[in-house]
């Protein structure tokens, strides 16, 4: 495995949702249907890394609350239900009356909601350290360098780096939103650019037995994940940038709508801001494209990485048992 920063892209800024309902979008059915049995799919993988590493990945399934911030993110919460509707999603309307505990810290102006049940979440720094356990076990060793080069040769694969050349019988190309190595670059039919996104992590609200919570606050996207003990990740910027850089004024537009909805953030504790590059593809969707037999180029996960990687590396050991 070559990767000069394992564990340091776009899933270290993740918040860790493993949500089809949550994720659901306009005329992106296809990606729900790929993520429908997600979290049974992190399951089954926790339980394949217990018997490695004697170490699960927690899987915590509470669903998923939509609110509305005005009478404007009312109607964006209607369309979602209509929207849920139509890809078969059971949304159930819920109120402060019917469910009260579910709008623990939301502000008071905010009365009714949407619930998607099913939905879960990990903790994506529980997982790297979990999966990286795994990997040393296995005996995978990781080459802490870039791939410049990828090429074929007879029967087998050819990976250059700065530091060597390394030889294998068939390649997965997973780059996130990187580059292409030289020698595959040119024969690509899909293309990934970077969708800059940005997590704030906080101390001092505990949520971690409620629904994710997630809010159109003035139009835009706003979500909590609440773990336990009283940490939180709270999202979601996306700006269409390249850089890791966090712009003063998109801290704070997710700082100010996160008071908006949970007043009671005022008193938590700043822990910090990360930012990660998406990768998202010309049509949203993730791919396997297979290029020069035995290399395959597996990207444009945008923001459903964490919910996909699991079938997603299976998508790509099915590549290499049939090439092999």
């Amino acid at each position: 495995m070559f990767d000069p920063s394992p564990g340091q892209g776009a899933t270290w800024a993740a918040a860790g949702m493993i949500a089809p309902g949550g994720e659901i979008a306009p005329g992106e059915f296809e990606n729900y249907r790929r993520q429908r049995d997600a979290v049974a799919s992190w399951r089954r993988l926790s339980d394949e890394l217990f018997e490695v590493t004697g170490e699960r990945v927690a899987v915590v399934q509470t669903g998923t609350m939509f609110v509305g911030f005005d009478s404007g993110d009312r109607q964006l919460i209607d369309h979602v239900a209509d929207i849920a509707r139509e890809f078969g999603v059971d949304a159930l309307r819920v109120s402060r009356e019917t469910h009260e505990s579910f709008f623990q810290s939301v502000t008071p102006r905010i009365h009714d909601g949407l619930y998607i049940d099913g939905d879960g979440w990990i903790n994506p720094d529980e997982a790297v350290r979990v999966l990286s356990r795994a990997n040393e076990k296995l005996g995978v060793k990781v080459v802490r360098e870039t791939v410049t080069s990828a090429r074929v040769h007879e029967d087998h694969v050819v990976a250059l780096t700065d530091g060597g050349s390394f030889e294998g019988d068939v390649g997965i190309l997973a780059t996130g939103s990187g580059a292409l190595p030289d020698g595959v670059a040119q024969r690509a039919e899909h293309a990934v650019r970077p969708v800059r996104g940005m997590t704030v992590r906080l101390e001092g609200l505990d949520r971690s037995a409620q629904p994710t919570l997630r809010a159109f606050i003035r139009g835009r996207s706003w979500y909590l994940v609440s773990r336990p003990q009283g940490y939180c990740v709270i999202g979601a910027s996306s700006e269409e940038q390249g850089s890791l850089g966090v712009e003063l004024g998109e801290a704070q537009r997710l700082l100010r709508d996160s008071l908006d909805v949970v007043p009671s953030l005022e008193t938590a504790t700043l822990v910090e801001i990360r930012a990660g590059l998406r990768p998202a593809s010309k049509d949203l969707e993730p791919f396997l494209e297979v290029i020069d037999d035995r290399w395959a180029w597996m990207s444009g996960h945008y923001r459903h990485g964490v919910t996909l990687a699991p079938t997603s590396s299976l998508d790509a050991v099915t590549f290499a048992r049939r090439v092999r």
